[in-house]
């Protein structure tokens, strides 16, 4: 704990050994994973895919990608929590250092399980994994809570996961992509280097979204560099640096306008999505252009009767700036009208859906997300971001970020990180606890809060 408030790590990560993971796999995928050196020196996950060009299961990935658009991570072991990311008894005992009463693990290696092409290797792979990370962290359940990872390639089979990950695993909640990458229809043949995505907001993975609802679960939306999963900028990018930059931000930011505008909050108002890893500082600037958007060109928005000046004031106008002598200008301005603005383009007679684009969605602001408990991100204890967020956003902004030490990974923080995280503003102490403990407790829920066992004698005396 941290002076008394409860700290619960929000978004910690197993660094998973292919070749130990390799064992909870059926026998005949566990020749298709395991480890392979780069040509930088580098160890890497790899993963022998389906190949479209040749029809066969020759397709060798490394993860994360090495080289090229896009590029992962390279030299990427953290000199402090590597061997607590492989080893929980180190994990936990640095939580006792640090004051991190919990810690909810997701994985490494299977952030890339959505954009496996095989998708009974993607099926195995999630299995699997989900037996390993359970019996992983079953020693240490009162600290550890492990997350789940489910296969977008296959939605029943990801519905009927995520009930046998929280129901019979006893896992706190599931992980999903942020997108599935598919071939992009003006490439088909050059896929996956040419890609677009199905955000899982699409309507496929609306099951999955009824399953998250249906068991009470916050469910955890987390993508990664070098994956082949679509990252916005970063696909447009060779360096590292400038992939990890943008990738983790445009991946959420992505998937989060996509669940706003493609509906699935609206018809799901009771889901709650944290979309993990990416920061939250651009959280005021992106609520704004939704809001901004929908007001302009949604709500108010009426495309079978656009604005048009009228002939008459266009052409006084013209004339006042070109000159009232110059006579082609009356022509020009009558062809120009007559050109555009003929009965042939009427936009009143244009009978396409696509004019009303989110026309569904024009009764609902979307700040009412944020407002009523939908939306949450994750920040990491030198992020300065929670302390604004209340100030661009309101009181709301105080509910949306759960500290994350983003432990095992490159760039996460180890020492001092709760005190750090703690003390970047002044803030109050009710604040304060929803930054360290209390909005991670909203996110994930009661399926968190019971398997607490401070809290669970708290919530039976109450």
């Amino acid at each position: 704990m941290y002076k008394g408030l409860l700290v619960i790590d929000a978004d910690a990560h197993k660094i998973e050994n292919p070749l130990v993971m390799r064992e909870y796999l059926e026998p005949e995928y566990r020749d298709r994973v395991g480890l392979i050196v780069d040509s930088l020196g580098d160890q890497r996950g790899k993963v022998v895919d389906f190949n479209p060009e040749t029809g066969k299961n020759d397709f060798v990935r490394m993860f994360p990608q090495p080289q090229g658009l896009g590029k992962g991570g390279f030299r990427n072991l953290h000199p402090d929590t590597t061997l607590g990311a492989m080893f929980n008894r180190v994990r936990v005992e640095q939580m006792e250092k640090e004051g991190i009463d919990v810690q909810v693990i997701y994985g490494t290696f299977n952030l890339m399980f959505s954009s496996i092409l095989d998708r009974d290797l993607a099926l195995a792979l999630c299995r699997a994994y989900n037996n390993y990370i359970a019996e992983d962290c079953r020693p240490y359940g009162d600290r550890l809570k492990p997350i789940g990872v489910i296969p977008l390639q296959d939605v029943d089979f990801a519905v009927k996961e995520m009930r046998r990950c929280v129901e019979e695993l006893g896992m706190i909640s599931v992980a999903v992509a942020p997108n599935m990458p598919i071939p992009h229809p003006k490439a088909p043949d050059a896929f996956p280097e040419i890609r677009t995505c199905k955000a899982i907001s699409h309507p496929d993975f609306r099951p999955i979204l009824q399953a998250a609802v249906d068991l009470d679960i916050g469910l955890g939306i987390h993508g990664g560099p070098g994956s082949y999963m679509v990252g916005g900028i970063s696909d447009h990018t060779e360096t590292f640096v400038l992939t990890h930059i943008f990738v983790q931000r445009n991946q959420q930011q992505l998937a989060l306008a996509r669940m706003v505008f493609d509906g699935a909050f609206e018809q799901f108002p009771s889901l709650r999505v944290g979309f993990l890893e990416g920061g939250c500082g651009w959280l005021p600037d992106l609520a704004h252009a939704f809001h901004e958007h929908w007001e302009k060109r949604i709500r108010d928005f009426d495309p079978k009767h656009p604005y048009r000046p009228s002939l008459i004031e266009y052409t006084k106008l013209l004339l006042q700036e070109k000159g009232a002598n110059n006579v082609n200008l009356i022509n020009q301005a009558k062809n120009l009208f007559e050109l555009l603005w003929n009965a042939e383009h009427d936009p009143t007679k244009i009978d396409d859906r696509s004019l009303y684009e989110h026309y569904d969605l024009r009764h609902r602001d979307p700040l009412e997300y944020f407002e009523r408990g939908q939306i949450f991100t994750s920040f990491e204890s030198d992020d300065p971001g929670p302390s604004y967020l209340h100030v661009g956003m309101g009181e709301i902004g105080k509910h949306l970020a759960c500290f994350s030490g983003d432990y095992g990974h490159w760039d996460g923080v180890l020492h001092n990180c709760v005190e750090d995280a703690a003390r970047v503003a002044e803030y109050d102490r009710e604040h304060l606890g929803l930054l360290l403990g209390g909005n991670a407790l909203d996110l994930y829920g009661y399926r968190l809060r019971n398997s607490l066992p401070v809290l669970a004698e708290a919530t039976s005396r109450s």
